[in-house]
């Protein structure tokens, strides 16, 4: 697994996490590239996998391709710059999912995934913006960034049917990145990368942040879905007003109450949150086994010491309810998230609910597998594909 070198969480947080871009020259203490470019291009050729592939074609103009696309069709693309992008390679291929690992003090739920670039000489997507966090790992092969002012959505974009490119770009910094350097470039600054020579990858590690309007739009829907047609306003207490036109205080009081009161129930929006939040980003990766197991074949398998991994497309998240502690280490009751369902847990299953949210792949023991509430958990997570499972050897 790689791990960054010399790198202090802490300050970063404190002075560049959504504050400023930073260059981490030489990030990592065993830096390898962890994917052909080869290898690359067979994923953008599979339908279930999301590819873009972008040609610049003249100064100021970029052609974008979305995929599958056919084998043949990266030896057709002539002397113009270009750039393919695959989404989520993350979700394939298990040594680019191991390039999270060191971005988790960043908490789950707000990673998206791990998108792959490779380019020819001079290819890139032009000056744009993101609306999230990234963390531009260089693969493999050196690219040039240039970072420029912040932005917004009234920034003034080009005319383009699918790229976002910036109309105008200020570039302040500059950088030539090798393989095993960063670049983080926090929401909202342009940034335009531009690879120098050939076979030039780069890895994207990407953090999502829901809009205020999604969040809203999304959480009004599910109140809506569960509310009484017959929970209607009501005015027992009405008199008789002077002014027929009127809508009086009282009336408007109340009825904001009714709609305020609707969407403000705390532990509801967390439950539902937490399901929102680990919905599957992609149902198509299938995991699920060709024979449904019960309880008693994974007791009988941990007897030989079973290995329990995650699916790596698969999302991960709880809520601890508090002991009163405040700790957040006892074995208190926790709501567990996978993949939008709901899971609560208590005592033995609870401890393993945050480890499973902890830890990527673990050995799991054969007196916590005969936890009834422990093996009725993990039973259904593999039977749904969420988790996997493997005799260690």
């Amino acid at each position: 697994m790689h791990t960054l070198h010399a790198f202090d969480t802490q300050r970063f947080l404190r002075e560049s996490w959504q504050k400023r871009p930073l260059l981490i020259r030489g990030a990592w203490a065993d830096w390898a590239n962890p994917l052909d470019p080869d290898e690359l291009a067979g994923l953008a050729c599979e339908a279930e996998v999301e590819s873009r592939l972008v040609r610049h074609t003249a100064p100021g103009e970029w052609a974008l391709e979305h995929g599958p696309f056919a084998p043949d069709r990266f030896g057709a693309l002539g002397d113009c710059p270009w750039t393919l992008l695959v989404q989520a390679v993350d979700h394939h291929v298990a040594d680019v999912a191991a390039l999270i690992e060191p971005f988790r003090f960043i908490p789950d739920w707000r990673i998206d995934d791990v998108m792959v670039s490779y380019a020819v000489d001079g290819g890139g997507v032009g000056p744009h913006f993101d609306q999230y966090d990234v963390f531009l790992v260089q693969g493999l092969g050196r690219r040039r960034w240039r970072v420029g002012q912040r932005c917004d959505e009234s920034s003034p974009l080009l005319p383009h049917d699918g790229l976002r490119l910036l109309a105008e770009f200020d570039p302040v910094d500059e950088w030539v990145l090798e393989a095993g350097d960063i670049l983080y470039v926090p929401p909202g600054f342009a940034h335009d990368g531009v690879a120098v020579g050939d076979d030039c990858m780069t890895y994207s590690v990407g953090f999502r942040a829901p809009s205020r309007g999604d969040l809203v739009s999304a959480w009004a829907d599910h109140v809506l879905d569960r509310l009484d047609e017959d929970d209607r306003y009501t005015d027992p207490d009405l008199v008789e007003t002077a002014h027929r036109g009127e809508i009086a205080p009282e009336a408007l009081a109340r009825l904001h109450a009714m709609a305020a009161d609707a969407l403000a129930d705390r532990d509801a929006f967390a439950a539902w949150f937490g399901a929102y939040v680990t919905a599957p980003k992609d149902d198509r990766l299938d995991w699920a086994p060709e024979e449904q197991i019960v309880a008693a074949d994974l007791v009988e398998e941990t007897n030989g010491c079973a290995l329990v991994e995650r699916n790596p497309a698969s999302r991960f998240s709880f809520i601890r309810h508090d002991d009163g502690q405040g700790d957040g280490q006892g074995d208190d009751a926790v709501t567990l998230f996978v993949d939008g369902r709901t899971y609560p847990c208590h005592g033995p299953c609870a401890t393993l609910a945050r480890r499973i949210c902890a830890e990527t792949q673990f050995a799991l023991e054969p007196e916590l597998a005969r936890d009834p509430a422990v093996a009725d958990l993990l039973v259904d997570l593999i039977n749904r594909g969420s988790l996997a499972r493997s005799t260690a050897d």
